[in-house]
């Protein structure tokens, strides 16, 4: 199929569905307060903007999102950023987890969510339900995935990236015939004899249009399209999981086909993740591109001022809106929005979430009062290796580092995970403190 028949290609007959997660423990404590899609991302974004966005570029505009925890933040950064017109039909909606008088259970899972909100989802003419995940960061024209799964017949489409050995152990593996149907799923095989039965063939890399050397698995990513009588049929049970369960047992009897996806894709599942995908965004040639105006990700707007720079040193750093950075110094960083840092600081591999807000004189003068410093950062502080979360209050000659630490520490006033510190949410490091 020609690319320009790619581009006029039937959406109205496609349902998208994100998965909002669980609890989001892996990410605690960004997690602490706010469901797992909400977290920020790239200084003005949030995780779950990377798939509405994708939704958009592809001309999917029917979107629901599950959500069950920490909804709060999650459903306002929903209802303010994404607002369609009366004509076009589209919406973004959530469906928070709710209790009925025929079931007064939360969702227990993928499947088991999708399945307590298929009424709603049966109320709307569509073909195709496209199921994706909302912590994930990728570009995806969902277009080409939903085209293949028309054109093979499938009755079930995952969509499946080539990974090496060592990243197949930790994800789900999808074993393929020639055709691309798959014939086998393997979670988080360990096993070497294993992994070798697994393997895609070099020989049919040419052909499926992969582009890579030694040794590749498709792993599957999380996102799926079904036909709309085969999710009724799959989900008449009380199977909880699409990767555990649903997705294993399909392929047993049906046509479950994968979708080859290359590009860059990161699920952003632990802290180390975030970090180093947040950080990756600072490099001069970063493998995810927010300046592609082809596909942009899209978010709040917020209608914030220009950052000022007072005299700082910046070096491969990301700046967000409505800074304002005095004589710094700040290398491989991301400043979130509305962030303030004091004179002589010195950053280095930090993320700083930004706040929600801007401070009145009032506020400062009452929390200097209780011996607690203005929300930012202040003066002649030296952070590395850290994330500081939002509207956090951060010290003058404060040190922040995880050197000669553990890898996991829950202290009063900070937490370390992955060998990375993380100041929670609204929270208070005092003048000089040494971390």
């Amino acid at each position: 199929m020609s690319h320009t028949s790619r581009q006029s290609a039937n959406t109205s007959n496609v349902l998208s569905v994100i998965m909002g997660g669980g609890q989001g423990t892996r990410l605690f404590p960004l997690t602490k307060e706010r469901a797992k899609p909400a977290v920020p991302l790239a200084g003005k974004y949030r995780l779950v903007d990377i798939p509405i966005s994708n939704c958009i570029n592809s001309g999917l505009r029917r979107i629901y999102l599950l959500t069950q925890f920490n909804s709060a933040s999650l459903h306002k950064h929903i209802s303010q950023s994404y607002k369609f017109d009366h004509f076009t039909g589209g919406f973004v909606e959530i469906l928070a987890a709710e209790q009925t008088y025929a079931d007064t259970s939360w969702y227990q899972g993928t499947a088991d969510a999708v399945r307590k909100n298929l009424i709603h989802f049966m109320n709307h003419e569509w073909d195709y339900l496209l199921i994706l995940s909302g912590d994930a960061l990728y570009r995806m024209d969902f277009r080409r995935m939903i085209d293949q799964h028309a054109e093979t017949g499938a009755d079930i489409t995952v969509a499946t990236i080539p990974v090496g050995r060592r990243e197949a152990g930790s994800l789900g593996i999808m074993q393929i015939d020639a055709e691309r149907r798959i014939t086998r799923f393997v979670e988080k095989p360990k096993d070497p004899a294993l992994l070798d039965q697994l393997k895609l063939p070099p020989a049919w890399y040419a052909p499926l249009g992969i582009k890579g050397e030694g040794d590749l698995f498709p792993a599957s990513m999380g996102i799926y399209v079904f036909n709309r009588d085969i999710i009724r049929r799959l989900l008449d049970n009380t199977l909880t999981d699409f990767g555990k369960h649903i997705i294993p047992n399909a392929i047993q009897n049906l046509r479950v086909f994968s979708y080859i996806y290359q590009g860059y894709w990161e699920d952003i599942g632990t802290i180390r993740a975030f970090f180093e995908a947040n950080l990756d965004v600072t490099n001069e040639l970063p493998r995810f591109n927010f300046f592609d105006m082809a596909a942009p990700i899209f978010s709040r707007p917020r209608f914030l001022p220009g950052s000022k720079i007072n005299g700082a040193q910046i070096d491969h750093a990301v700046i967000s809106d409505g800074c304002i950075i005095n004589r710094a110094v700040i290398t491989h960083s991301i400043v979130g929005l509305r962030t303030i840092v004091g004179s002589g600081t010195v950053l280095n591999r930090v993320i700083v979430l930004g706040s929600d807000y801007y401070e009145s004189i009032e506020s400062i003068v009452e929390h200097e009062k209780a011996g607690k410093p203005p929300i930012g950062i202040g003066t002649n502080c030296r952070i590395e290796n850290t994330i500081v979360d939002k509207n956090a209050r951060i010290g003058n000659n404060v040190v922040i580092s995880p050197a000669g630490k553990p890898d996991k520490v829950d202290h009063a006033n900070y937490f370390i995970r992955d060998g990375i510190v993380i100041i929670p949410k609204n929270g208070v490091i005092p003048h000089g403190m040494v971390i």
